[in-house]
């Protein structure tokens, strides 16, 4: 019998979906409604479907952006080619992203006992989402939002791409929530930090989601609530992609200052009371 079952996929493939981008936290909402549903948060099937699923946000990120990332892969094999398209934007930006991946997965790599230990703790993702409100809140006020996408440079993408391991050592700090902030703070307007936290997410999120998917795969999750949960995945994020962009161009990110504090405290007030357990 499959450790879940369709209504729950169905339920996390959405969670998943809307969290994964949203500078939120998707680790700590799925822990949250995992245990709310009853779900052993620890266990392997669960854990492996928790990174099946993920693929799908993954992929609807890559749809979104399929005609953004087939113009700088293009202008990076280009720029191989030919030195005079070196000079282009799209191809520097190309090798910035790659350079920005590197220190995440070298992090990755070498915390790997920490992250899957004492760092996946709900104190942590409790803790985390509350701190990590605090930098958003003061990012987004004290950012002048003067900077739009095309002024973007490699000190940029370093800074931003490499901040993506506060969320990586401290689950619920949020890898959206740390890039977009870290932009706002080099003065990026709102969108322009919103798609550079995208596109640098990009290598970072496909590598994980592959490495994990192998192990995932044969973890006896069920291949029905996983078809069904990546598929839910793929189409709630493709929507919060697309809803997020809007946002961001006309709101500040107070909205998400004030519920990633509300969750904070409702997890620390959960596992406090002995509901969830860390």
């Amino acid at each position: 019998m499959s450790a879940i079952s369709i209504g729950q996929a169905v339920v996390l493939g959405a969670v998943e979906g809307v969290t994964e981008f949203l500078p939120v936290s998707s680790t700590g909402h799925l822990k949250i409604v995992e245990g709310l549903m009853g779900i052993p948060v620890d266990d392997d099937a669960v854990i492996g479907f928790s990174a099946v699923i993920q693929v799908g946000a993954i992929a609807a990120v890559l749809v979104y952006f399929s005609k953004d990332i087939a113009r700088i892969v293009s202008a990076w094999a280009r720029g191989l080619r030919d030195r005079e398209e070196r000079y282009h934007h799209d191809y520097k930006f190309a090798w910035w992203v790659i350079f920005a991946t590197i220190p995440i997965v070298v992090v990755g790599l070498a915390a790997k006992p920490l992250i899957k230990g004492p760092l996946a703790s709900l104190w942590v993702v409790a803790g985390s989402l509350i701190v990590g409100s605090g930098v958003m809140w003061w990012a987004d006020r004290t950012g002048r939002h003067k900077r739009g996408e095309d002024d973007t440079s490699f000190k940029d993408a370093m800074l931003v791409g490499g901040s993506q391991i506060l969320a990586l050592l401290f689950p619920g700090f949020s890898r959206s929530g740390a890039t977009m902030s870290t932009a706002l703070m080099l003065d990026l307007d709102r969108v322009a930090a919103t798609r550079l936290s995208f596109f640098l997410g990009i290598p970072a999120l496909t590598g994980a989601g592959l490495y994990e998917l192998k192990d995932a795969l044969g973890t006896g999750a069920g291949a029905a609530p996983l078809a069904v949960g990546t598929l839910v995945s793929f189409v709630v994020a493709y929507a919060s992609i697309a809803w997020l962009l809007k946002f961001v161009a006309k709101h500040s990110f107070n909205a998400f200052v004030i519920y990633r504090i509300a969750v904070g405290v409702l997890l620390f007030g959960l596992l406090g009371a002995g509901v969830l357990h860390s």
